[in-house]
């Protein structure tokens, strides 16, 4: 693991939903840009003292020369936005696979290279897109590409938060502090850090790819540098339209992220306040709920549920599924197997890439007076 030390709040979340399904083990890492922290985070963690470094690059250059039954395997990034691509090119380049938090990049330059060396270097990449995770949101996406719901129309997603209502960047709240400093986030705020999980949530549940936004991007809480706030109208190649809202001002909200798609003949609605049901409607008949541990969902919901039915599965799960997915897509390589399709159900690298396109079309469109921008990669 690179970051995610002592006070670091994603990092504890990867580690834990990567020892779940006891897939991996934690045998090194570079936890903090200090070395002293570094140190004392691996002690906290029970590492070998050995194989826990002082930077990301000592951790490279010293683990590929281990013999490769010894050396890791996985590099977990789970750094500021300005820290994932370099440590993420070192890894490729090194023969590490790579799991990296999202946003992949700082830039959406930085996301189309490390897609090339993704390709260059034939190593496995997944971006932890969380609610990608959750299997009433794989039911939904079976759901949609069955064509049970017709031809897609219209699309609404939204993530609203109320932690930043207030100028927290101001006290010692490390999260608010990076989140949104320009020069560790990038070019966006609100936008970028639940933004993108709306965008990929709309991609990954409909199947279509957004070709046109209008946006509207505000920035709220006086003395803030970047957006804590907006909304873009969305055209979808195929012709739906859609609606996506993103806010970290709502005061009172946590992290209720919803998507809703209706087709021609009916839609359905997921929202992770009740993560286990996905409501389905109809014009012919009324409305069904589905629910997680179901004997009727498909496979690619049933191989993401741990639990019987009426047992709450919730974000750590849909956090573990990416990182069990990843796991069997290594395993089924190294022993020379085609790995199932649902285990190759998880974000990778042109998620990554549209994501980092997502920001940059949606700043741009904001700060203009055009109405409708063409989402350009």
């Amino acid at each position: 693991m690179i970051g995610g030390g002592t006070g670091a709040f994603i990092g504890a979340v990867h580690r834990i939903a990567a020892r779940i399904d006891d897939q991996y083990e934690l045998v090194c890492g570079a936890f903090s840009s200090n070395a002293e922290n570094s140190r004392a985070s691996g002690t906290l963690l029970g590492l070998n003292p050995e194989r826990v470094y002082n930077s990301y690059r000592e951790l490279f250059e010293k683990e590929k020369q281990l013999p490769e039954e010894e050396r890791a395997q996985v590099i977990s990034i789970v750094t500021p936005n300005h820290v994932h691509f370099e440590p993420a090119r070192l890894a490729l380049e090194s023969g590490f696979h790579v799991i990296l938090d999202k946003p992949m990049t700082f830039s959406l330059d930085e996301a189309k290279e490390l897609g090339k060396i993704v390709a260059e270097t034939g190593m496995l990449f997944c971006l932890t897109h969380t609610y990608t995770g959750y299997p009433m949101v794989k039911e939904a996406r079976q759901i949609v590409a069955s064509g049970r719901l017709g031809k897609i129309r219209k699309v609404f997603v939204e993530y609203p938060q109320g932690w930043l209502s207030s100028f927290e960047e101001g006290t010692d709240n490390k999260q608010a502090s990076w989140r949104t400093d320009p020069a560790r986030s990038g070019i966006a705020g609100a936008m970028g850090d639940i933004g993108t999980h709306a965008f990929n949530l709309a991609e990954y549940v409909s199947g279509l790819q957004v070709s046109q936004l209008c946006a509207d991007i505000n920035t709220v809480v006086e003395g803030r540098k970047l957006d804590d706030d907006g909304a873009a109208l969305l055209k979808f190649k195929g012709g739906a339209s859609g609606v996506l809202m993103s806010t970290q001002v709502a005061a009172g909200e946590e992290n209720n992220v919803k998507v809703r798609v209706y087709g021609e003949k009916g839609g359905l609605e997921w929202q992770q306040s009740d993560a286990n049901s996905l409501q389905l409607k109809w014009t012919d008949r009324p409305a069904e709920i589905l629910r997680t541990g179901g004997g009727y969902l498909s496979s690619f919901a049933s191989h993401n549920t741990r639990t019987p039915a009426g047992h709450p599965e919730g974000y750590l799960e849909a956090f573990a599924n990416l990182y069990r997915n990843f796991a069997l897509c290594i395993k089924a390589r190294k022993d020379g197997k085609d790995p199932e399709p649902e285990w190759l159900d998880f974000p990778g690298i042109e998620e990554g890439i549209r994501g980092m396109a997502f920001i940059e079309n949606v700043v741009a469109s904001g700060k203009s007076e055009k109405k409708w921008f063409d989402f350009i990669i």
